[in-house]
């Protein structure tokens, strides 16, 4: 299995956030996670990429137990977050952010000027700006260059956790086919969402939480036409 998380209870204080969550996928995938606000869905991600420790349950990737990993040695072994809100260094110019994002790889003494030329390619408009602030680019620009700066770290696994917030219609669609594209590249990837048709076109497969617990999980196309699903996500 490529990857796989078994029973996973997280915890704050003593308040469970997320209870016995179990998902899998395989390499090449992309996955959608869907819940509204509160579901657990950014505490799931940051417990993959070992920001949270798991009080309970594994989380196995290319066969090997990570939950008790370090966030840093997590992402040499290739998984790398886009977290929710972007968390850029506002103050750094988008090629300083983008070598921040092949920190490990860089200490490693890798080169990874072909993977900058491919993050360029795939976001344009980053090659235009690379020495300007990070903090001036626009919403959408802010987006691309986090996305840009996850790949940096060479993934297999790329988590990307609500790529769509606060974005224009037409950047949504842009950042969606982007995602494709990377997919396409040979990057399996982790979509939190809350923008549930976005998610569902470009996934394979998705999984519902609510209240910290995977309440549905199933194919793309039996999610679409779910009545649940199109209650809570869809608009009906």
């Amino acid at each position: 299995m490529f990857f796989e998380a078994v029973r996973i209870d997280t915890f704050f204080g003593e308040s469970p956030i997320l209870q016995e969550i179990s998902l899998e996928m395989a390499e090449g995938e992309v996955i959608a996670i869907l819940g509204a606000n509160g579901s657990g869905k950014t505490t799931l991600v940051k417990t993959i990429s070992g920001l949270i420790r798991p009080r309970s349950g594994e989380i196995r990737f290319k066969e090997l137990r990570i939950d008790r990993l370090p966030p840093e040695q997590i992402v040499r072994r290739g998984i790398s977050q886009c977290p929710e809100g972007r968390r850029l260094f506002p103050y750094m110019s988008v090629m300083e952010n983008l070598q921040l994002g092949a920190y490990c790889r860089l200490r490693r003494g890798e080169k990874v000027w072909e993977d900058q030329e491919k993050v360029y390619h795939l976001f344009p408009r980053l090659k235009e700006r690379e020495k300007q602030m990070a903090g001036t680019l626009s919403g959408g620009e802010q987006q691309m260059l986090a996305m840009a700066r996850a790949l940096m770290a060479g993934p297999k696994l790329l988590m990307l956790d609500e790529p769509s917030l606060g974005l224009a219609p037409l950047v949504v669609r842009e950042i969606f086919s982007t995602v494709r594209e990377i997919n396409q590249g040979g990057v399996s990837i982790l979509l939190v969402e809350q923008n549930a048709v976005m998610a569902l076109h470009v996934a394979s497969r998705g999984y519902v939480l609510e209240m910290g617990r995977v309440v549905l999980t199933d194919r793309r196309e039996k999610l679409l036409k779910d009545e649940r699903v199109r209650q809570a996500y869809l608009g009906g």
